[in-house]
Formats: C-alpha cells, structure tokens, sequence
C-alpha cells in the first residue's frame, strides 16, 4: 500500500516511524518543513517527498495537521486523492472536521475516514516523534461513510504500528466523551499549576503533583483551536467540575467532616467501580 502522511510532527512523525518499523508499506511525507522531510527521509521515517503526483497514487492518506489546516488541505487537494482511496485524519476533535471533508468524499469519490490516535507526549515536533509511541494505545474511527472493509484495512494497518484497542463512535459521540478524558484534563491541569504555591512545591510534592500537573506542558496553540473547536462540550465538563469542587470547598470551610468523608467516599467508590473492582 502506498500511504501519504500530511504534517510529520508528533503524532504524523510518529506514524510514520511507526509504520516503516513494521510493515512493508511505501510511506510518502509532507511537511511545511523542507528541514523535517530532509531529516524524516534521511533517516527513514519516509521513502520519499510526497508530490502532487505522488499522492494521486496512493491508497491512503494519513492528514496529521491541525483541524482548520486538516479540513484546508484535503479542499484544496480533494480532487487529487485517488478514485476509492482513504483519507483519514487526525485531529483531536470530530465534528467539525467530519462535517465539512465528508461532502467532499462524497463529491469527489473517496472515503473518509474520521481518526483520533489517543496517544501523546508534552512536547511537540518531528525529533519527539516515537516509532513506539502507539504502543497499547486507543485509535478512534468515526466511519460515517464507506464500507467495513475500508474499516478493516486501516484497522489492519493500526493493529500493525501497536494499536491494541480500536473504538468506533460518531463524530458527536467522540467529542462529548473527549471534553472528559482529554480536553478537561488539560484545562484542570492548566489551571492548577497556576497556584501561588507552585512557586515553592518544591521538597513537597510526588506523584500526585507530577500526574496532575504533566499535561500542563502543552501546545497552547494547538489546545486553544481544540477548546474553542469542542466549545459546548467542554464548557460543560468544566462547569460540573467546578461545581462539584465547590461542594468540598463549602463542607471544608464548615469544618462538616460528615458531608467531607461523604464527598471522598463516593469519589473513591466511583473511581473502583469504573476500574471494575467492584460491581
């Protein structure tokens, strides 16, 4: 299979080391970095520049930009994407960017496929970019077009860089639930970091601190496009949580140890009961 990578940093990067290390597939790159391509063929992450004519030829196209510059680039190249092939992208976000490729699909007589490769570091770029990095990681499709085969065949390709859980969801579905686990995390750990205490943590803090305040490490760019994509939803989610915080605020400030070990004991109990531990 010949397959395009559009944006080789993290994630595309790391596809592409990925599938090198462990298929036979011809992996043609791009990227706004004439310096990046250099460095990604050099040292095999790529067989070669991806050109125009190039990716009239390939099988698949993996789109790892931004979502603005994602749902750009496949518009500005939809009538160049072979009869049948796959594009897929990879943005962290779903409704946005499925709502205005999937016409183009349609029109032009390729398939869309949704993809979000649940799967990062802190740090940004192509020299971040891991061959290992999906390793036991979770890729969620959001098919909302084109066969079960076509599903198949980037599974088959997912399975084979070290995805060992594939999800399927509608776009709605995916974004409601990554307000949650991903984005929520992000702003918490934003926001948390930001305590005048943290200037003297310091000697006082250890794996709490590290886990809480890891993602805090982010792309702001990057993150400010995917809030603002997810607004609803994650407005939503940082609502309830500020909410609930304030719940323990209230009963700490009232010295009322009854509704506290209240608050802690359904926190603990929810956590083991989504863990399976209890039932």
């Amino acid at each position: 299979m010949k397959i395009a990578i559009i944006g080789l940093g993290l994630i595309g990067g790391s596809m592409a080391k990925a599938i090198k290390e462990n298929t036979d597939h011809i992996v043609y790159g791009y990227d706004r970095k004439d310096t990046v391509i250099k460095k990604a063929q050099l040292i095999g992450a790529i067989d070669q520049a991806l050109t125009d004519n190039l990716l009239k030829e390939c099988d698949l196209t993996i789109v790892a930009l931004y979502p603005k510059a994602a749902v750009d680039y496949i518009r500005e190249h939809q009538e160049m994407f072979k009869k049948g092939s796959i594009v897929l992208d990879c943005c962290g976000v779903k409704q946005i960017v499925c709502s205005q490729v999937e016409p183009m699909a349609l029109k032009q007589g390729f398939v869309f496929i949704g993809g979000h490769p649940m799967a990062g570091l802190e740090h940004s770029g192509f020299d971040h970019a891991k061959k290992a990095l999906f390793k036991n990681a979770s890729m969620i499709l959001t098919p909302t077009k084109g066969s079960v085969q076509d599903v198949e065949k980037v599974k088959d390709l997912f399975t084979a860089i070290g995805f060992t859980n594939l999800q399927i969801a509608t776009p709605q579905e995916h974004d409601q639930m990554i307000a949650f686990t991903s984005q929520l995390a992000h702003a918490v750990s934003s926001a948390y970091i930001k305590s005048p205490a943290a200037i003297k943590h310091k000697g006082f803090s250890a794996g709490s601190y590290r886990d809480l305040t890891r993602v805090a490490k982010l792309n702001e760019d990057m993150w400010t496009e995917l809030f603002l994509d997810n607004s609803d939803y994650l407005a939503e989610e940082i609502d309830g949580i500020a909410d609930r915080l304030k719940e323990y605020s209230a009963a700490i400030k009232a010295k009322d140890g009854e509704t506290l070990r209240s608050l802690l004991k359904d926190g603990r109990e929810k956590k083991a009961m989504i863990d399976g531990e209890i039932f």
